[in-house]
């Protein structure tokens, strides 16, 4: 006999799809998402200029992220890298939507089905879109991306300062290799 309890957890109902599709979608204490914020503007490619180790990109150069708009609101992510150690490109497909509005950069994307991660733009180059400050939910997934492979040193400083003072260890963070 299956006790009360396991049996509920083997067969949790419908009250679980919503909590898994919810997935973790906060964020860092002190980031606050880009208002105004254009889609139309961000969509195209980026390039990965700075990040936090994780495993899903780890070891991987020359990582970029291009953003294609759908008829349904939704836009499309693909991630791609270089593993030099495996001598072959990754690359991964998600699905990313609005957490509240599309004025507010402020998304939740999935790349494992109905599991969604927080993505939050809280700085944005809003006059010409050529660089933006990326955070997940918590401040072990950070990323700076820009519009070219390579930016401006002060650039590179001022997004680690910023990471510092918002709690990130930018005494980590990997700069990523871009061969041109």
């Amino acid at each position: 006999m299956i006790h009360p309890k396991l049996k509920r957890f083997l067969n949790p109902g419908p009250w679980l799809l919503p909590l898994l599709t919810l997935g973790c979608v906060g964020m860092p204490a002190g980031v606050t998402p880009v208002k105004e914020f254009e889609v139309d503007r961000y969509l195209g490619r980026w390039y990965e200029i700075a990040r936090l180790d994780h495993s899903f990109e780890r070891g991987l150069e020359q990582v970029s992220a291009d953003y294609i708009l759908e008829q349904d609101g939704s836009i499309t992510v693909i991630n791609r890298g270089y593993s030099p150690e495996q001598d072959k490109w990754k690359e991964a497909t998600g699905k990313a939507l609005f957490v509240k509005t599309a004025d507010e950069a402020h998304l939740k994307v999935s790349f494992f089905g109905p599991f969604y991660s927080s993505y939050v733009v809280f700085e944005l180059d809003k006059k010409d879109y050529q660089y933006a400050f990326v955070s997940g939910a918590n401040t072990n997934y950070l990323w700076l991306l820009a519009r070219t492979p390579e930016i401006d040193e002060s650039l590179m400083k001022r997004f680690a300062d910023r990471a510092e003072e918002l709690g990130f260890a930018a005494d980590t963070l990997i700069w990523v290799a871009h061969s041109l």
